[in-house]
C-alpha cells in the first residue's frame, strides 16, 4: 500500500527547542478507548544524531515492528518515560484526567527533565513542563510518534500479563478493546477487577 502521508520529522521540537532554550520531549498516550485496562503514556526526548529508523504513528506499524523500534528508541533517545493510571483512577478521575496523570508520571520518569512537551491531541494537559498541542501530531513529529511506540507497547505487554491473571477474556488478543470475543467473555464472566467500572457497556452489565 502506498503511503500518502509525509513521514513525521523532528522540525516542530527543533522549532519549539529554540524557542524554550532546551530539550523538548513528544508526548502520546494508549489505551483511552478500551473497556479494560489502564491507560499509558509515553514521552520521549529523541537526538537528531540518533535517530531509529522507521519511527512513525505506532497505529501504522505492525505489532512486530514496534517491537524492534521500541528497543531501539530506548537505546538511542537522549531521554524516555512511561507511565500509567490505573482502572481505578480511571473510574475516579475519568479517562482525561486520568490520561493526564499518566503523562505526568510518563514526564517524571525521564531522566532528562524536558523545558517543554509536544502533545498529541488538542488538549492542553497540565504536565511538568509548558505544552503546546498538536493534532494529528503522532504522524506529523518523530517524537510524538516515538512517544506513540513506548506507550502502546508497554500497555500491550501489560494487558499480555492480565490475560494469564484473568483468562477468559481474550486480553493478549484484543488488549481489553470493543471485539466480539469480549463481549461474549462479558456476558459469560461478568466484569473482571481490571475492568472500567465507568464505562457504558460495564456499568450496563453491573446493573443488572
Amino acid at each position: 500500500m502506498t503511503k500518502l502521508r509525509p513521514n513525521p520529522t523532528l522540525t516542530l521540537e527543533t522549532l519549539l527547542g529554540q524557542r524554550v532554550g532546551g530539550p523538548v520531549c513528544g508526548v502520546d498516550e494508549a489505551g483511552r478507548g478500551p473497556w479494560a485496562g489502564p491507560v499509558s503514556a509515553a514521552a520521549v526526548i529523541l537526538s537528531p544524531d540518533r535517530l531509529p529508523d522507521g519511527i512513525d504513528d505506532s497505529k501504522a506499524l505492525s505489532a512486530k515492528r514496534r517491537d524492534a523500534l521500541e528497543s531501539e528508541i530506548k537505546a538511542c533517545a537522549v531521554s524516555w518515560g512511561v507511565g500509567f493510571a490505573s482502572v481505578a483512577e480511571i473510574d475516579e478521575l475519568n479517562i482525561l484526567n486520568a490520561t493526564g496523570l499518566a503523562m505526568r508520571r510518563a514526564i517524571e520518569a525521564m531522566a532528562v527533565p524536558p523545558v517543554a512537551a509536544l502533545v498529541d491531541g488538542n488538549y492542553r494537559f497540565k504536565l511538568p513542563c509548558p505544552v503546546e498541542t498538536v493534532v494529528g501530531g503522532d504522524g506529523l513529529s518523530l517524537s510524538i510518534a516515538a512517544a506513540s511506540i513506548l506507550a502502546k507497547t508497554a500497555r500491550d505487554r501489560l494487558m499480555v500479563e492480565m490475560d494469564a491473571l484473568y483468562p477468559g477474556y481474550g486480553f493478549a488478543g484484543h488488549k481489553g478493546y470493543n471485539a466480539p470475543v469480549h463481549q461474549e467473555a462479558l456476558r459469560t464472566l461478568g466484569p473482571s477487577q481490571i475492568h472500567r467500572r465507568s464505562w457504558a457497556p460495564i456499568k450496563a452489565l453491573l446493573d443488572q
